[in-house]
């Protein structure tokens, strides 16, 4: 794995849209904050285009994206937004550059697309706030940002829930968002689960939905494979309108791992929330989980 350099003030960080268009007040804010902290900012060709429910056509967001990699100044690819889109560009983008002279790519929900890519390839990247969530986002969510980009060790403290299991790991964090990482199974995204630590987060999802996601993850034998698990935000999860599925999203976890004995933790602060904290994906961590959760990276 090619260490990729942790920026310095007055470093130029690209701001692209890869999938769903965005105003241009989130992106101007974000650009505003990150240049208060010593960076400098550019805002990529088509980043504010629009094209029916995407920033620009394939071809477009494919050239920013492309163009951002190329660009030796460039030292972070920070994504704009979610939604949807990268997986129709993944496969084009010529990832030579990345191997050669590796840097932050930053984003998370449908970022995770690109994120899988990283790990395939072996590549740390940054399961992180975006543009379109900075004004919203606590302090901790940027600072830790900042952190992870910077090369500042830090560490994330909660308190721990009723139905963690108990434990600690040391090993590479994986993951994002859960229905992303569920769609790119079995293709030529998929990178290896053995031994790491898995980080999964949900929106809007239905729980019979996290339920299927969850055994398919299970047949693949990636929840075998794992050596902790976090999940990260559940948010506006919904249960049948009908009849209830009868499980919380803990229950639906839990069943997986009744004779897998690793650490889970829940409710981490992390994915489609206000407090979203930085993780640095490819990254060795500490896990423990006991009275408090504490997840540690020491860079």
């Amino acid at each position: 794995m090619n260490k990729i350099p942790y920026l310095q003030k007055g470093d130029l960080i690209e701001i692209v849209a890869p999938a769903k268009a965005i105003e241009s007040k989130y992106v101007e804010f974000a650009k505003n904050f990150l240049e208060q902290e010593g960076f400098l900012v550019k805002i990529s060709g088509n980043c504010l285009g629009r094209h029916n429910y995407f920033s620009g056509t394939d071809a477009q967001r494919l050239h920013d994206f492309q163009a951002a990699l190329d660009n030796p100044e460039v030292k972070a690819i920070l994504c704009a937004r979610g939604g949807y889109g990268a997986v129709r560009i993944v496969d084009a983008i010529k990832w030579a550059n990345q191997l050669i002279h590796p840097k932050w790519i930053v984003g998370f929900s449908d970022i995770t697309v690109f994120h899988q890519q990283m790990q395939f390839l072996e590549q740390k990247s940054i399961h992180g706030t975006m543009p379109l969530n900075f004004e919203e986002n606590t302090p901790e969510s940027l600072q830790t940002l900042i952190n992870a980009l910077t090369g500042k060790s830090y560490k994330i403290e909660i308190d721990s829930c009723q139905k963690n299991q108990k434990g600690s790991a040391n090993g590479e964090l994986i993951g994002g968002n859960l229905s992303i990482i569920y769609s790119l199974i079995g293709t030529n995204c998929q990178p290896s689960y053995k031994n790491k630590i898995l980080f999964i987060e949900e929106v809007g999802e239905q729980l019979y939905a996290l339920d299927r996601m969850l055994f398919s993850l299970k047949k693949a034998g990636i929840l075998d494979e794992i050596s902790g698990l976090i999940i990260g935000g559940m948010t506006n999860m919904k249960d049948s309108t009908e009849v209830s599925i009868g499980m919380t999203i803990e229950d639906i976890v839990l069943q997986h791992f009744t004779y897998k004995k690793i650490p889970i933790c829940f409710n981490f602060p992390s994915g489609h929330l206000d407090d979203n904290r930085a993780l640095i994906l490819g990254e060795n961590v500490y896990l423990k989980i006991d009275s408090k959760v504490c997840l540690e990276f020491k860079l």
